[in-house]
């Protein structure tokens, strides 16, 4: 997956080199427009980080819906449907940036494999609303659980109490970021 998008690419190729978080750019005390180097250190380890975190989550879904016989498209579908309660195959398609027409094939193949289905819009009859069926929820909770279940286990493999526990900690100094 090219991470240039993002601007991961130099800093993972220099940590992977080094095995060192922010290996890319030591931190040299200076910031850049008033923010201190340290912060700037955090934002960029932070960012990377979680980018490699959120790639190997989607990785985990993505074998975890292969294993399901269900394209990685099928499953965004399926996501954005459950995230919904009900949508307009134009909202999906609007939503995950595709054509229409490329909304109703994937829509078509949950339909056959009867993980949701189509209802008139009782606002409008002209229009139908995608829900899940009890199939469909199954496998999005399915998903999730892979995920969940994948996550847990590299804290409990790969990390000792004491950095488990310094994770759980930074959650309350992550929360704070997301806040207005």
């Amino acid at each position: 997956m090219d991470d240039s998008r993002d601007g991961t690419e130099g800093a993972d190729a220099a940590e992977a080199l080094s095995g060192t978080p922010g290996a890319a750019d030591a931190d040299d005390g200076h910031g850049v427009d008033g923010i201190s180097g340290s912060a700037a250190r955090a934002a960029r380890d932070l960012r990377v980080a979680f980018n490699r975190l959120r790639r190997r989550i989607r990785e985990v879904a993505e074998t975890e819906s292969e294993a399901q016989d269900l394209t990685p498209s099928q499953v965004s579908a399926l996501t954005l449907v459950s995230k919904s309660g009900a949508a307009t195959a134009s909202g999906l398609a609007a939503s995950e940036g595709v054509r229409p027409q490329s909304m109703a094939a994937t829509l078509a193949a949950l339909d056959q494999y009867g993980l949701i289905e189509r209802n008139p819009d009782p606002g409008d009859g002209r229009r139908q609303l995608v829900t899940l069926t009890e199939a469909g929820r199954e496998r999005i909770e399915g998903t999730r659980q892979a995920r969940a279940e994948w996550l847990a286990r590299a804290f409990e493999d790969r990390c000792t109490e004491a950095e488990r526990q310094t994770v759980i900690e930074a959650m309350a100094v992550l929360d704070r970021l997301t806040r207005p």
